[in-house]
């Protein structure tokens, strides 16, 4: 989708690994999902037209033979709507651009960014114009709201079901449980989790509880499965921040300081940072006239993610930016799920490595100024008379004085002003390995479904002052299952300074609590490459950063490792 939306996202999302189905019992692929699509009225909540279930999964094969309960919403389930199983009829539409995922698998994970920017765009909300017959004009002028539940296609009991959350928790209600007993992921956990409000609207709570674990039936059926998509009437994009930090992180936030007039040490500048309640100084600026230079303060980032408000200002000069609106997130709220054995992935295709901007060198300077004596000798002429003489005739007018000159030397100096140049560069190095716990390894080349360790290494080289620069704190890794997106691990910093070293925390699904990712066990043979990106190594000109690549070969799975006999 190209344009972003006229609407605002009120949904969010979570899940997990999953569990492996059966023959009777099971969900066929992570394709088979849709969402359900109700047009309602902004303000009651009244339903405007009959729901629409849109899919990107061609189902026409199994859509006579659906089991399903009509198209029916949370809101009419809420209000007192009965669970009615159908054998036919089912009907679906394809949307003309894809849906990302909305219920999570291992292969093909959601991703809340991706289903925000899709439902809140101008294309969504045509596509849903075109199926229900309203206006699109009549449709995003804020009369209305979306209401959008997940639906899921599984097969329970050797028969096909089509069903949202809320239809789920009914029907697992009905059955005493079993079709929880029997998806206790599928459907108790990734479908529960697959939406559900950030905030309260329509009647329905926000949910605040655990996005991993699995949910009970009344919550399926009272709070979760739903999103809701407002409309303003005009355009609303993402929030635009000016900077981006990460948290519990030293960093450093610059703007430029102009002048017009001379700032020297007669009368130097004062620059303030007012950043959560705390005022910085930069003290002591002197600038030529009609120069500039940067003015900065190095602070420490909160230990919490959020918006951080930062206030500038100056005695003196023009400042290129009186507030920063800064966004402070924590890399370490996304590691990758629980890698299980049968997983697979059987549509994977090797991904393009990523390709951000590596700034490995900034400079930046300050200006001080110098007196420069200058003495010259400023005259100042005095008339002084003198005396009559007896020579002197008679009635004499004469004043008989003389000119002195009283003046004296001035320093008619000025300032001499010297440019203090600085520069910073970072080196790193990454490299990935087998583990040691993986028993065929042989150097570069391993087997899939083993675990890999990481580490990373890097060097601040400059000459400036410490008040000046970070060393780098950060290190991120993205893999290619993933699609270099949806999951990375948060590498730990094992030493600080200047000198910077960096591991991957131990992994809680390791058995033996090492520092490993596991390689899915169905990745094809060829190239893994890990893209790793080393940052906030901060000066006053910005962030240095660096992504680095390293590769393993894979050849075969673990599974060759393991012989299978009858017992004797």
């Amino acid at each position: 989708m190209t344009a972003f939306a006229d609407g605002n996202g009120n949904v969010d999302g979570g899940g997990g690994n999953l569990n492996q189905g059966t023959e009777a019992y099971n969900w066929p692929g992570s394709s088979y999902q849709g969402v359900r699509v109700t047009v309602v009225d902004a303000t009651s909540g009244a339903i405007i037209c009959n729901p629409v279930d849109f899919t990107n999964k061609n189902i026409a094969s199994i859509a006579g033979r659906i089991i399903h309960f009509g198209k029916v919403s949370k809101i009419q389930y809420r209000n007192g709507a009965s669970l009615t199983p159908q054998s036919s009829g089912y009907v679906y539409y394809a949307p003309t651009n894809a849906m990302p995922p909305v219920v999570s698998s291992n292969s093909n994970p959601a991703s809340i960014a991706a289903i925000k920017r899709y439902f809140c765009s101008e294309g969504a909300a045509s596509m849903v114009a075109n199926r229900t017959g309203i206006n699109v004009t009549s449709l995003t002028d804020g009369t209305y709201k979306l209401v959008i539940e997940p639906v899921i296609y599984l097969i329970y009991n050797h028969l096909y079901y089509a069903m949202t959350t809320t239809e789920a928790g009914l029907y697992n209600r009905m059955l005493g449980g079993d079709l929880g007993a029997h998806f206790p992921t599928v459907v108790m956990k990734n479908l529960a989790l697959a939406l559900f409000l950030e905030n309260a609207d329509l009647g329905f709570q926000a949910w605040t509880g655990s996005k991993t674990t699995a949910r009970t039936t009344d919550e399926m059926i009272n709070i979760l499965g739903i999103g809701i998509i407002s409309y303003q009437g005009a355009p609303v994009t993402d929030v635009v921040y000016d900077a981006e930090y990460r948290i519990d992180t030293d960093v450093i936030t610059a703007v430029t300081l102009s002048t017009t007039n001379e700032i020297n040490s007669d009368s130097t500048a004062t620059v303030s940072f007012s950043i959560n309640g705390r005022t910085y100084h930069m003290t002591g600026i002197v600038i030529p006239a009609n120069r500039s230079q940067l003015v900065w303060v190095k602070w420490h980032t909160p230990s919490s993610p959020g918006e951080v408000n930062i206030s500038i200002s100056t005695n003196k000069g023009t400042l290129s930016n009186t507030s920063i609106h800064a966004n402070v997130v924590d890399m370490n709220g996304n590691p990758p799920p629980d890698p299980t054995a049968d997983d697979r992935n059987d549509s994977f295709r090797t991904p393009s490595i990523p390709n951000r901007q590596n700034v490995t060198s900034l400079s930046w300077g300050v200006w001080s100024c110098r007196w420069h004596a200058n003495w010259v000798w400023v005259p100042d002429w005095d008339w002084e008379s003198g005396s009559h003489s007896a020579s002197c005739p008679a009635n004499c007018s004469s004043s008989h004085g003389h000119w002195v000159d009283n003046g004296e030397y001035e320093d008619q100096g000025w300032y001499d002003y010297t440019w203090h140049s600085y520069s910073a560069s970072l080196s790193t190095s990454m490299d990935i390995s087998a583990d040691a716990k993986n028993p065929t390894a042989s150097g570069n080349v391993m087997k899939s479904g083993y675990g890999i360790n990481m580490t990373a290494s890097t060097r601040l080289n400059s000459g400036a002052p410490s008040s000046h620069i970070t060393g780098a704190q950060t290190c991120v890794a993205y893999f290619p299952e993933f699609q270099y997106d949806y999951y990375w691990r948060l590498l730990e910093r094992t030493s600080g300074g200047y000198s910077a070293d960096f591991q991957f925390q131990q992994n809680e699904y390791s058995t033996y609590n090492r520092r490993v990712h596991f390689t899915p066990v169905w990745y094809p043979n060829g190239n893994y490459t890990v893209y790793g990106i080393i940052m906030d190594a901060w000066t006053p000109g910005g962030m240095l950063q660096a992504g680095r690549t390293d590769s393993m070969a894979i050849r075969d799975n673990l599974f060759s490792d393991w012989h299978v006999r009858p017992v004797n």
